[in-house]
Formats: C-alpha cells, structure tokens, sequence
C-alpha cells in the first residue's frame, strides 16, 4: 500500500481560512445565465445554453475538479423568482459546461429533486435525497456530483466535504494491514429492492489509471447490503475498516463544512472526495422546505 500525493490531497482545517475554492459570479454573469435560460428550449446543452464569458470560467471549474482539490463552490448563481423548470434549466446549463450530463433513478432523469418525502430512512429502498436524517460520508457513482440550493432548510442540513485521498493516506500510514482490506471486493447496496440484482461487489479502493485512487465509500449502502440473502455478513476486518474510515472522516481535520445557500452550486469528484449532510428540520410551509437539484457528470 502506497500514499497518493498531489492536489487531491488536502486537510478542511487548513481550508476554513481559505476562499480560493469560492467562485463569485459577477453581475454580468448572473445576467448571461439569465439570458441563456430565457433563450433556451427543451433540450439543454452546453452548445444551446451559450454562456460566452462564464463558459471559460466553468472551464477551470472542471480543471479543478479533474487535476485539483477535486471540489469548488459556485455562488452567486440566480434561482431567486425562477420557476422550478427553470430553475433545473439553470443547473443542467451550467452543468453542462462542466461535464456530461448522467441520467438518474430508474426514469433516467437528467436532475434529481433533493427533498424530504417523508421516507423512512430505514426501507429497503428509500434513497438518501429522499429523507432528512443524516447521512454518512460517501460518494455517488458517477465522476461528478453537482448540487444546486433553491432554498435551504429551517436549520441543520449543513454539507460537508472530506479528501478521500487524505484519509486513504492516513489508514496507508496507520494501519496498511486495513488499507488492504479496502482494496479487496465489498458488497454495495442499489437499493432497488430484495432481489440479487440490488446487491454487488466493488473495493472502496482502486488504482485508477495512469495512477492516483479512486475511492467509493458509502457506509449507509454498505450497511444496507447485509439484508442480502447471499451477501455475507462483515468481516472482523472489514467492521475495524469501516469504524476506521468513519472516525477519520468525522474528524475535524479532515472536514470542511459548507452552508449551502440560495444560488450555491456545489461541484463534488466522487474520485478524490467524500460529502456528507447533517440532519435538518424544515419549515412547515411546502413552498419554504429545503429544495436542492442534484446533477450527476461524467467528465
């Protein structure tokens, strides 16, 4: 087992100080996404939703996510008075000059409604964007994950984001007896039933090509997966792993917290970082809950 180095590797407490991983949008910005909206139809692309002078700036959004720390924070973006359509046509527009759309859920939608539906965290199949309780540091499948906040919660539901290359280099460091363990199959959950097709295997870790780690970590799903009838129950090695990388990740070294606001579009490389959310409690009014679009990419 061997340290990864480079920018993916980064501390939250060396961060906090730090606004570089912020990008502003100017005025002229938020008035070219507006007129970018208004002039685009059904299908958005990067090509139909022209963005002249941002669309250079979302080019550095992907080098960052590719070559850098793996994460950056866009504020600024307008929803405030857009509909709902429109609101989904402002993220697929921006996402879309950052990487390739990935559809979602079983009707391959190109945007996810994160909201509370009142799903019970525990059924088989409820996903996460799903339910209000907390969630567990993980990775979503895809290369990118962008969140876009409409409309944040009555409190809690702060986010919060870990370099899985640090605290993969830290277990190499401590303990390379468990390092291992991660590079080895697990059982993941897809959670789309009780049946065999719901439940496979993958490691946590994995050499990615022409070097550097890619981490897949979700301990919610991970969890979840023993319910399989043919899954096999945890290994001693494998509980001692996942309390391992739980507490580095909980860890205030490791943890940047973001309290995403109105118009903050939170870009995430499932490769070299791990997210998470705290519990949160909406409001009672159905036009103030807490309102995010999720967008998967594929870079």
């Amino acid at each position: 087992m061997a340290e990864v180095l480079g920018p993916g590797e980064w501390l939250g407490s060396e961060l906090r100080g730090d606004d570089s991983w912020r990008i502003r949008l100017t005025e002229a910005h938020r008035r070219e996404v507006l007129a970018a909206v208004h002039a685009a139809g059904r299908e958005v692309s990067r090509e139909s939703f022209r963005l002249p002078t941002l669309g250079p700036v979302l080019r550095r959004v992907r080098d960052e996510l590719t070559h850098g720390r793996g994460f950056v924070l866009l504020q600024g973006v307008p929803v405030e008075g857009l509909s709902e359509r429109q609101c989904e046509t402002v993220a697929l527009g921006l996402a879309s000059h950052v990487g390739g759309i990935v559809p979602q859920g079983p009707e391959g939608a190109p945007v996810m409604h994160v909201r509370d539906t009142g799903a019970d965290p525990s059924h088989a199949r409820t996903k996460s964007y799903q339910h209000s309780g907390r969630l567990g540091y993980h990775s979503d499948p895809t290369d990118v994950v962008a969140l876009l906040c409409v409309r944040p919660a009555k409190s809690g539901g702060l986010s919060a984001v870990v370099s899985s290359v640090a605290v993969h280099n830290e277990v190499v460091r401590t303990r390379p007896d468990l390092a291992e363990v991660l590079y080895e199959p697990w059982w993941h959950d897809r959670r789309t039933g009780d049946g065999p097709d719901s439940f496979y295997t993958k490691p946590i870790c994995a050499a990615r090509p022409g070097g550097g780690v890619s981490i897949a970590y979700g301990p919610d799903y991970l969890r979840s997966a023993q319910r399989g009838a043919t899954v096999p129950p945890f290994t001693r090695a494998q509980e001692e792993a996942m309390s391992l990388l739980d507490d580095l990740t909980n860890d205030a070294r490791f943890t940047l917290t973001m309290d995403l606001r109105p118009g903050d579009l939170q870009f995430l490389n499932n490769h070299v970082t791990l997210h998470s959310r705290t519990a949160y409690e909406d409001h009672p009014e159905p036009s103030r809950r807490r309102h995010l679009l999720r967008l998967w990419l594929t870079t």
